[in-house]
Protein backbone atom coordinates (compact mmCIF):
# COMPACT_ATOMS: atom_id res chain seq x y z
CA UNK A 1 0.00 0.00 0.00
CA UNK A 2 1.56 3.04 -1.16
CA UNK A 3 0.50 7.00 0.10
CA UNK A 4 1.15 10.11 -1.11
CA UNK A 5 0.25 12.91 1.24
CA UNK A 6 -0.33 16.41 0.30
CA UNK A 7 -0.77 19.42 2.56
CA UNK A 8 -1.40 23.17 1.26
CA UNK A 9 -2.44 26.30 2.37
CA UNK A 10 -6.21 26.90 2.18
CA UNK A 11 -5.97 29.16 -0.74
CA UNK A 12 -7.92 29.07 -3.89
CA UNK A 13 -5.18 28.67 -6.20
CA UNK A 14 -3.34 25.38 -4.54
CA UNK A 15 -6.98 23.64 -5.41
CA UNK A 16 -5.96 22.81 -8.88
CA UNK A 17 -2.10 21.77 -8.02
CA UNK A 18 -4.05 18.84 -5.65
CA UNK A 19 -6.36 17.91 -8.37
CA UNK A 20 -2.97 17.69 -10.97
CA UNK A 21 -1.07 15.49 -8.25
CA UNK A 22 -4.38 13.41 -7.28
CA UNK A 23 -5.07 13.16 -11.17
CA UNK A 24 -1.26 11.85 -11.93
CA UNK A 25 -1.29 9.74 -8.77
CA UNK A 26 -4.69 8.24 -9.93
CA UNK A 27 -3.01 6.96 -13.35
CA UNK A 28 -0.03 5.62 -11.59
CA UNK A 29 -2.10 3.42 -9.21
CA UNK A 30 -4.12 2.23 -12.39
CA UNK A 31 -7.65 4.15 -12.12
CA UNK A 32 -9.17 3.95 -15.68
CA UNK A 33 -8.44 6.34 -17.86
CA UNK A 34 -12.21 7.53 -18.25
CA UNK A 35 -12.59 7.97 -14.43
CA UNK A 36 -9.57 10.59 -14.44
CA UNK A 37 -11.83 13.35 -14.97
CA UNK A 38 -14.16 12.35 -12.38
CA UNK A 39 -11.01 12.06 -10.13
CA UNK A 40 -9.75 15.53 -10.74
CA UNK A 41 -13.68 17.51 -10.42
CA UNK A 42 -14.61 15.43 -7.26
CA UNK A 43 -11.19 15.99 -5.94
CA UNK A 44 -11.45 19.99 -6.42
CA UNK A 45 -15.16 20.10 -5.13
CA UNK A 46 -13.45 18.07 -2.15
CA UNK A 47 -10.21 20.57 -1.70
CA UNK A 48 -12.91 23.98 -3.07
CA UNK A 49 -14.91 23.10 0.15
CA UNK A 50 -11.98 22.29 2.53
CA UNK A 51 -10.58 25.89 1.55
CA UNK A 52 -13.69 27.45 2.03
CA UNK A 53 -14.07 26.03 5.26
CA UNK A 54 -11.15 27.03 6.62
CA UNK A 55 -11.82 30.46 5.61
CA UNK A 56 -14.84 30.98 7.21
CA UNK A 57 -14.03 29.89 10.13
CA UNK A 58 -10.79 31.28 9.99
CA UNK A 59 -8.90 28.21 10.73
CA UNK A 60 -4.70 28.60 9.78
CA UNK A 61 -3.55 24.86 9.11
CA UNK A 62 -3.36 23.36 5.92
CA UNK A 63 -5.67 21.42 4.03
CA UNK A 64 -4.48 17.74 4.25
CA UNK A 65 -5.28 15.56 1.26
CA UNK A 66 -3.91 11.94 1.26
CA UNK A 67 -3.79 9.56 -2.12
CA UNK A 68 -3.38 5.74 -0.73
CA UNK A 69 -3.16 3.03 -3.26
CA UNK A 70 -4.52 -0.22 -2.17
CA UNK A 71 -4.27 -3.68 -4.12
CA UNK A 72 -7.52 -3.32 -5.80
CA UNK A 73 -8.32 0.38 -5.35
CA UNK A 74 -7.50 3.95 -4.92
CA UNK A 75 -8.76 6.81 -2.55
CA UNK A 76 -8.43 10.25 -2.14
CA UNK A 77 -9.20 11.90 1.19
CA UNK A 78 -9.62 15.90 1.91
CA UNK A 79 -9.67 16.48 5.41
CA UNK A 80 -10.51 20.14 6.92
CA UNK A 81 -9.40 21.50 10.26
CA UNK A 82 -13.27 22.15 11.12
CA UNK A 83 -13.89 19.87 14.21
CA UNK A 84 -16.78 18.28 15.18
CA UNK A 85 -17.00 21.03 18.22
CA UNK A 86 -17.61 23.42 15.45
CA UNK A 87 -20.65 22.42 13.58
CA UNK A 88 -22.43 23.58 16.95
CA UNK A 89 -21.23 26.68 17.03
CA UNK A 90 -21.29 27.08 12.66
CA UNK A 91 -25.08 26.66 13.38
CA UNK A 92 -25.47 29.27 15.58
CA UNK A 93 -23.39 31.61 13.64
CA UNK A 94 -26.81 30.59 10.62
CA UNK A 95 -28.93 32.20 12.54
CA UNK A 96 -27.01 35.32 12.71
CA UNK A 97 -27.00 36.11 9.08
CA UNK A 98 -27.71 34.97 4.81
CA UNK A 99 -23.87 35.38 4.70
CA UNK A 100 -23.43 31.89 6.55
CA UNK A 101 -26.83 30.04 5.07
CA UNK A 102 -25.09 30.88 1.70
CA UNK A 103 -21.64 29.29 2.76
CA UNK A 104 -24.19 26.02 3.90
CA UNK A 105 -25.55 26.38 0.93
CA UNK A 106 -22.30 25.79 -1.19
CA UNK A 107 -21.01 23.00 1.21
CA UNK A 108 -24.00 20.97 0.79
CA UNK A 109 -23.76 22.04 -3.11
CA UNK A 110 -19.79 20.73 -3.23
CA UNK A 111 -21.10 17.24 -1.42
CA UNK A 112 -23.83 16.71 -3.74
CA UNK A 113 -21.12 17.52 -6.71
CA UNK A 114 -18.64 14.84 -5.10
CA UNK A 115 -21.50 12.54 -4.40
CA UNK A 116 -22.60 12.75 -8.28
CA UNK A 117 -18.98 11.98 -9.45
CA UNK A 118 -17.97 9.30 -7.25
CA UNK A 119 -20.05 5.77 -6.14
CA UNK A 120 -18.02 5.57 -3.19
CA UNK A 121 -17.69 8.58 -0.78
CA UNK A 122 -18.22 9.18 3.01
CA UNK A 123 -18.41 12.53 4.41
CA UNK A 124 -16.87 12.47 8.82
CA UNK A 125 -17.09 15.22 11.12
CA UNK A 126 -14.97 14.67 14.65
CA UNK A 127 -12.50 16.44 16.81
CA UNK A 128 -9.99 16.00 14.58
CA UNK A 129 -11.60 18.06 11.75
CA UNK A 130 -13.97 16.81 8.39
CA UNK A 131 -12.54 14.40 6.26
CA UNK A 132 -14.28 13.49 2.88
CA UNK A 133 -12.91 9.90 1.94
CA UNK A 134 -13.20 8.50 -1.93
CA UNK A 135 -12.46 5.38 -3.64
CA UNK A 136 -12.52 4.41 -6.86
CA UNK A 137 -11.70 0.56 -8.12
CA UNK A 138 -8.19 0.21 -10.08
CA UNK A 139 -7.44 -2.43 -12.61
CA UNK A 140 -5.32 -5.33 -11.72
CA UNK A 141 -2.21 -4.88 -13.61
CA UNK A 142 -1.73 -0.64 -13.78
CA UNK A 143 0.95 0.33 -16.62
CA UNK A 144 3.33 2.71 -15.62
CA UNK A 145 4.82 5.32 -18.13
Amino acid sequence: MATVELRFSALPEHVRTARLVAAAVARRAGVDEAVLDEVRLAVGEACSRAVGLHESHEIAAPVRVLLIEDEKKFSIEVGDGVTGDSGSARGADEAEGVAESDAEGEDEMGLAVISGLVDDVEVAAGKDGGLIRMTWPTTTAAVLP
